[in-house]
């Protein structure tokens, strides 16, 4: 079987233990523009068209976790949120569940990240335990909330991701990269 898009034979699932991929949206899936509330202003990161495309392709049920302080800021609206993550659905998606966490650092929620949350509940909406799930993020915020949730996870660093935040942990240098290894079974722990 082929990949219709590409002609690429249909990447294989090595592990049948994972049935959905958790992202983060801001420095995973697109670049990092701080608060942005302007869908024009969304554009993928290298390789994360094909890695979306291969990791559907298997099977895989595919979600966004993010984290937007911007809007218990007020410098962003949950509607202009909303609208920059129509746009990341209509370049890289659709996506099966999209999870957002509104809240400050200092209010102390569930869902912020790196506290379980956010996992918990795209897992749920997906109809998938967190233990068959993988959070591919770029800070170490996104591996501290995939471990309390009971996922798997791993990085993509940026030049934003410090050291100490993955050392000893998976890491790609991209994205299709990441989603490659996961697809093999070598990936995330």
């Amino acid at each position: 079987m082929t990949a219709p898009a590409t002609g690429a034979p249909t990447p294989r699932l090595a592990d049948p233990q994972v049935r959905a991929v958790l992202l983060d949206r801001d420095g995973t899936l697109v670049h990092d523009v701080p608060y942005n509330g302007d869908p024009e202003r969304v554009r993928p990161m290298p390789g994360a068209a094909e890695a979306i495309c291969e990791l559907r392709a298997a099977g895989l049920l595919l979600g966004v976790v993010s984290n937007q302080s911007g809007i218990g800021r007020g410098l962003l609206t949950a509607r202009q949120v909303a609208r920059v993550n129509a746009r990341v659905d209509a370049l890289l998606g659709p996506f099966d569940v999209w999870e957002v966490c509104p809240h400050l650092p200092g209010d102390g929620c569930a869902c912020r990240k790196p506290r379980p949350g956010l996992v918990l509940r795209a897992a749920r909406g997906l109809g998938v335990g967190p233990d068959r799930c993988v959070v591919v993020g770029d800070i170490g915020a996104d591996l501290g909330c995939a471990r309390a949730a009971g996922a798997r996870a791993g990085l993509v660093p940026t030049p934003v991701t410090r050291p100490e935040e993955y050392a000893g942990e998976p890491t790609a240098p991209d994205l299709l990269t990441a989603a490659r290894r996961i697809l093999a079974g070598g990936w995330a722990a």
